[in-house]
């Protein structure tokens, strides 16, 4: 008998729900918007379309360590004679687990620990099971926070997980519905994405999972070609076997890392699997709306062995993804029309084919896999499926909350109620407005934001131009005189890309009230403007305003470094206490800064300390800490750094390079 139940999920994790005093104005730097494009004119592919430079209005999860401790989950488990699925809703929905019953086997890639690294849009991200990726470009803003979850049914009485948000950059609503039904093998995801404005906006869909990496795996997807980037562009490759001649559907004969884009045959069923030699692994399919497959790998080179070691705990716990989404590539969002629902549903399960065609001829291996889905469900049924469950299940409200999401969804619903206009799904309860959104409820009522205490951090920020435009008509009334109404001004406008009208409304900000918001946002915006010695005192004033505040140092001392004032860096941290002091990304930052100022053996010594200098928040892509250690040896030896790498090897605690 299907069932749905609550079970805590309990595993030894670090601490990392926190949020940054600092908003995030330009410092996102994804891996994927380094594109350029060298296609044929029928590939439509949307290059750098919808990229954002940072996160905003979304705070960063920018304070965790390595340390970790045992810690217990909210977790919901569905479960029939077949499968087992479990749910964290409190960590975006993530599927953690899926465990096939009858050949004992877990499908996905489980990490014994829950360590957190910096790869998603607002840092904090951990690798393992399936991730729902919405609305932006990169891990989701929600991968370590909470969704709403709510309990419902089919018709008939299967039980239905349903999970869902409101992602307030894009303006839209995404929903998710899992069920299992009794006798089936494989478990259904319903999504339903929702552009609720009456504009264009870009958006963005990625179903993320993580499968264990195996020596002798095949990925199997109905393509010929792929969308490849070696960094000399995107271009269109041949699969299985690429110009290098290596068969890229093993994922362990990519020596470096690397995204493979499948580029669908057209009118193909949309799948992927991950096979062993036993011809037994994960597949997923999907009717046709998620049409873009991706695989991507870590690579076989020290650097990429770390990432995986770092983010596991453990060097022989490896893994790659499979992944599922709405375009045919990340380096894209695609045009999602006003007043529009994009509906599709995906399935997960255990498949079992013939090991001699997976892993034989290509075409043999998809003949293979695609009898084996037919077996599942086919094509037909799955689009049958997805249709019959629109009105059933889809529109419908649940019938019980089982989890509180964030107060947005409340509060652009009350927004849209005072501008007269429909609110959000209205089959979805957003609950009420929280500590988070108090001030901007106030100001949508009154016109003002309240009392705020400048040496008190934001509990928030916000986005949208109905929002920018009360925030001006506050500025030209009521808080003129308002040191933090001029603040949010100016920090909305920084991210909307209105530099001259930011920088007089923080400057406005500071003059009212010298606080440290203004001051590291200003520093932020005069990096833009390439004025280095302005970058230097707004970053020293911010600096000096919070000077005990962990998010506030790493940040003040990067400006400074970015400005390339690393006398001020060094002279900085000799004033902080000593817990600031001791955070990794300071270290990192004096490190640099002995080094540029002529002092490369005290920088040695910090850097090897107690076995060398570990960043939790090394950034995805950043190469931060290998570039230092060359830097550094070819000061020490008076040689080129090329001739420093070969005499002085990057250590492995050091090399998070991944492309060699």
């Amino acid at each position: 008998m299907s069932e749905l139940r609550y079970e805590a999920y309990t595993i030894q994790a670090a601490d990392f729900e926190e949020e940054s005093s600092l908003p995030s104005l330009g410092e996102l730097g994804n891996v994927q918007q380094r594109a350029r494009a060298e296609l044929d004119e029928d590939d439509e592919v949307f290059v750098g379309y919808g990229f954002l430079r940072g996160c905003f209005p979304y705070r960063q999860q920018e304070r965790y360590g390595r340390e970790l401790r045992e810690r217990s989950f909210d977790g919901y488990v569905l479960e029939n004679e077949f499968l087992r699925a479990w749910f964290l809703p409190g960590l975006g929905g993530r599927l953690i687990s899926l465990f096939d019953k009858e050949a004992g086997r877990e499908l996905l890639f489980h990490n014994d620990v829950l360590r957190v690294g910096n790869l998603a849009l607002r840092s904090a991200w951990f690798s393992g099971g399936v991730e729902w990726n919405a609305s932006i470009i990169g891990h989701s803003p929600f991968t370590c926070a909470p969704l709403f979850a709510a309990r419902t049914s089919l018709p008939d009485g299967t039980p239905v997980l349903r999970m869902y948000e409101y992602e307030r950059r894009r303006g839209v609503t995404y929903q998710m519905d899992f069920f299992l039904p009794d006798g089936s093998r494989v478990l259904f995801a319903r999504m339903r994405l929702v552009n609720e404005n009456e504009e264009v906006v870009p958006t963005y869909w990625w179903s993320n999972i993580a499968v264990p990496e195996r020596e002798d795996s095949r990925v199997v997807i109905p393509a010929d070609e792929a969308y490849v980037d070696r960094g000399e562009g995107v271009r269109k490759e041949p699969v299985p076997v690429d110009a290098t001649g290596a068969d890229v559907t093993y994922p362990v004969r990519n020596p470096k890392a690397i995204d493979h884009f499948w580029k669908l045959r057209r009118g193909a069923r949309p799948y992927i699997a991950h096979l062993d030699g036993e011809g037994y692994g994960l597949a997923q399919t999907s009717t046709s709306r998620l049409r873009g497959r991706k695989l991507f790998v870590w690579g076989q080179t020290a650097g990429g062995r770390r990432w995986k070691e770092f983010l596991s705990g453990a060097p022989d716990k490896r893994y790659v993804e499979i992944q599922a989404g709405l375009a045919q590539t990340q380096y894209e969002c695609v045009p999602m029309p006003p007043r529009t629902a994009w509906e599709w549903l995906e399935a997960y399960g255990p498949m079992h084919a013939d090991p001699r065609a997976v892993h034989g001829a290509w075409e043999d291996a998809q003949r293979e896999v695609e009898a084996q889905l037919d077996a599942w469900c086919s094509r037909e049924a799955l689009e049958e499926l997805l249709a019959s469950t629109r009105d059933s299940l889809a529109r419908r409200p649940a019938q019980a909350l089982l989890q509180q999401g964030s107060g947005w969804g409340a509060l652009e619903n009350r927004r849209r109620a005072h501008r007269g206009e429909r609110g959000l799904s209205p089959h979805l309860d957003f609950g009420e407005c929280g500590a988070g959104q108090a001030q901007w409820a106030l100001l949508l009522e009154t016109g003002t934001l309240g009392h705020h205490d400048p040496r008190e951090a934001p509990p928030s920020w916000c986005w949208g131009e109905d929002w920018l435009r009360l925030l001006e008509e506050a500025a030209r009334g009521a808080g003129g005189n308002d040191w933090y109404v001029h603040l949010q001004l100016g920090v909305t406008q920084f991210a909307a890309g209105r530099l001259p009208e930011a920088k007089r409304a923080l400057l406005r900000s500071c003059s009212l009230a010298p606080n440290a918001w203004a001051s590291y946002a200003l520093s932020r915006l005069f990096l833009a403007e390439g004025d280095r010695e302005a970058v230097r005192r707004a970053a020293l004033t911010a600096l000096s305003l919070c000077p005990d505040d962990p998010c506030a140092a790493p940040r003040c001392l990067g400006c400074l470094s970015e400005a390339g004032a690393f006398a001020d860096v060094l002279s900085s941290f000799e004033r902080l206490s000593p817990a600031i002091a001791a955070l990794p990304r300071v270290r990192l930052h004096r490190i640099r800064a002995l080094i540029e100022t002529g002092r490369p053996e005290e920088a040695l010594e910090d850097l090897t300390r107690d076995g060398g200098l570990v960043v939790p928040d090394v950034r995805e892509g950043e190469e931060t800490t290998s570039a230092l250690w060359i830097l550094l040896w070819s000061r020490l030896l008076g040689v080129s750094e090329e001739e420093a790498e070969r005499r002085k090897p990057v250590p492995a605690v050091f090399d998070f390079r991944m492309q060699g």
